[in-house]
């Protein structure tokens, strides 16, 4: 690895979702968002629901990879960034359908908040927020592939 790349790995409890070496990384962090390059001081932040965005240099060009995630954790240290996500999936292996009718059937729930208590009301919410990141990802990345959305 040279020092103008970044070793980047994405685990869920799951399974890895991603390993390669990168050239820059932008992450949805609580604080808003970070793009992380080579060399970056060590950080450590908490993930928010969100679009993970890879970039890879190419002797084409620059390639862009997009992930959604729905919190978690990151560190980045001497240029291995590993992030500890909740959930995480690749931009393609997104069911638009699917993701669209869990966003409903949370709303609907929210709806019903007057029986609701706090944490069960702070599920659904965050419920809303990862199915809105999902279908906001996959809408992007059908649109940049040139794919039809239904």
């Amino acid at each position: 690895m040279s020092n103008q790349s970044i070793k980047f790995k994405i685990i869920t409890p799951e399974r890895t979702v991603f390993e390669a070496e990168i050239s820059q990384v932008t992450l949805p962090v609580t604080e808003g968002e970070v793009t992380i390059l080579p060399s970056h001081r060590p950080y450590i932040a908490s993930l928010e629901p969100g679009e993970i965005i890879l970039k890879t240099k190419k002797q084409e060009g620059e390639e862009e990879t997009s992930l959604v995630v729905s919190g978690g954790f990151i560190e980045f240290n001497e240029n291995s960034l590993v992030v500890l996500a909740d959930t995480a999936e690749r931009a393609e292996e997104i069911d638009l359908k699917r993701a669209e009718e869990a966003r409903a059937r949370a709303e609907k729930l929210k709806q019903g908040a007057i029986s609701m208590d706090e944490s069960e009301y702070a599920r659904v919410a965050a419920a809303i927020q990862k199915e809105s990141a999902r279908i906001r990802v996959a809408r992007k990345h059908y649109t940049m592939k040139g794919m039809k959305i239904n």
